[in-house]
Order: C-alpha cells, then structure tokens, then sequence
C-alpha cells in the first residue's frame, strides 16, 4: 500500500485538482490524507469522482479555514475510529493479522494556541500498542537544522514538539528528495523554508514495515509539497506495453520477413522465447521501417473517403 498526504492548501483550485490527478497517476496511491482543503462536501465529493477513489472521510473546514479529507481505494479495508480538526484517525484491517494504524495529522497553525495539538496527539496514544503511523503537516520543526532563512525558532517551541513524539514512542521516518516542504518567498527576495511535514511511526510499525520509505515530491500549485509513503520501499514498476498485432502489416513483405527470421535463428522448441522476440522485432520494424508505409496507406484511405 502507498499513501499520499499533502497540505494541498485548497481543493477549489483547478490547477490543485491538476496537479493532484498527476500525482495520482504517477504515484498510484490507495489512500490519501490532505489537510487544508477548504472545501465543501459537494466539492469532495466531486473530486472523489474526478480522482477515481471511492470513499472518503471528511472533517469540514471551518471560519477558520482548515479541514481535513481522507480518501480510499475500494480493495483498502478502513475503519474511522475517530477525527477532529486535528486528525482522521483509522485502523486498516482491523481485527485480522494484517491490523495497524494510520493517523493524518495537521498541526495548529497559530503559535500560541498549539499545546492544543500536541495534547490531542497525545490523546491518541491510548490505544493497545500496534503498528502506528502517523503523517501530515505537523507546523512545527523539531531542528533549528529543519528551517532555513528568517528568525531562528524559539527553543521551548521545538522542544514541545520534540516531546509528544518521545511520548508517542515516534521515530522519524526520514525523506528522500528536497529537503524542506514548506517555503515562503517575499517581495523584497528574501525566503523562508522549512521542513514542516513528516511521517512518524513506531516501534511495531518499523518491524511491520522495515523497508518504508517518505519520499518529499515537488509542488506547483501549493507552498507545501506532497509526501509520499510507500511501505514496502520498492518503485512500482512502470506497466509494460501490451503487444498488438496490426492488419496492415502484411501489407508488407518486411513484416513476414521479420517473422520468418526470428522462427529460423531462434531456439529450438522454445515457443514463448521466440513469441516474445518476435513481438520486440516487430515493434522496431513497425517504429523504424514501416512509418512510411503506414502513412501511403492512411492517405489512400482518406482519398478513397473522398471519392
């Protein structure tokens, strides 16, 4: 399973929605967590349509902005267990073997008021101890080292953050790619970037799943970028290209040449081998010898139309 959590900054921008669907169909996702989607339940549900997923679980933006969604893939056994401004909290699989625990989280974007998000974090370590992962733009940088440009941040305000992780029993996942998810840039030059969205899991969950990796992708149309979570740590591989045979090829004596010397020189009674080899020589032939062909014979089509 992969996840994509992003602070997409608005699901009403086309270009968002854009951007989103790319992401999709390069990454191929089950689940997705994004924060800040100033959105409407109809407008969800018109992105659920628009994206091809088929659930979803939504905490409604307020006065003040926010809110939070949380879609899925039919084939991804979810079960909500609890959400709030904060978080959408789920268990997938729950009750079988496979069981552990994701929660998508959004940090207080005011200073002074985000003990308020630290202590609902800590509400959330109350369940029996099983795989858990929890991801999202968290607000806040644990290192002066995770921010860039502006005034250095204030001690006490790090170590608050630095202390509902040890207490959640969190470990840092780490990244690959760019090396800071936020940034802001100013009219006079200057620009701030920080590290500011992340996946923490626990112990469980690192023995669940040793080889998952967070992967900071790159944004046009937001000031955060999209994390990438992909469990098992392997690339998806790219779908291979399924080999058709055309019609029109026999118009040409290269086509049953090509098939001729493939069936001679290749192994003896190794059909498969030899099918295989077959449908790559012809798939050059086809792009390096017959293009021109292809085309004499489209015209022709177009003239006899017209007659």
């Amino acid at each position: 399973m992969n996840l994509l959590v992003w602070n997409c900054r608005g699901l009403g921008n086309l270009r968002t929605e854009k951007e989103l669907g790319n992401i999709i169909r390069a990454k191929d996702p089950s689940v997705m967590f994004l924060a800040e989607t100033w959105a409407d339940e109809a407008r969800l549900d018109r992105v659920l349509h628009n994206i091809n997923f088929d659930h979803k679980w939504e905490v409604p933006s307020g006065r003040r902005g926010g809110g939070l969604v949380l879609f899925w893939k039919r084939d991804v056994n979810v079960t909500i267990e609890d959400s709030h401004r904060y978080f959408i909290d789920v268990t997938f699989d729950k009750n079988m073997e496979a069981e552990w625990r994701f929660t998508g989280f959004y940090g207080e974007p005011e200073t002074h008021r985000r003990m308020e998000a630290w202590n609902k974090l800590r509400g959330l370590n109350n369940r029996p101890s099983i795989s858990w992962l929890c991801a999202g733009d968290f607000n806040e940088i644990s290192r002066q080292d995770e921010k860039m440009g502006g005034v250095l941040r204030g001690h006490n305000q790090m170590q608050m953050f630095r202390d509902v992780i040890d207490e959640c029993g969190f470990i840092d996942l780490g990244f690959e790619g760019p090396k800071f998810t936020w940034s802001k840039h100013f009219s006079d030059g200057h620009s701030i970037w920080e590290r500011l969205d992340r996946g923490l899991a626990n112990s469980e969950f690192l023995l669940k799943y040793p080889g998952a990796k967070v992967s900071h992708l790159r944004s046009m149309s937001s000031d955060y970028v999209p994390i990438f979570i992909n469990l098992s740590g392997l690339e998806t591989p790219p779908k291979k290209k399924v080999f058709r045979f055309e019609e029109m090829w026999l118009s040409d004596s290269g086509c049953g040449e090509t098939v001729e010397a493939v069936w001679r020189n290749g192994e003896e009674g190794d059909i498969l081998k030899k099918i295989e080899k077959c449908s790559k020589d012809l798939e050059w032939w086809e792009k390096n010898c017959f293009g021109n062909v292809r085309r004499e014979l489209e015209e022709k089509k177009k003239i006899a139309s017209k007659s």
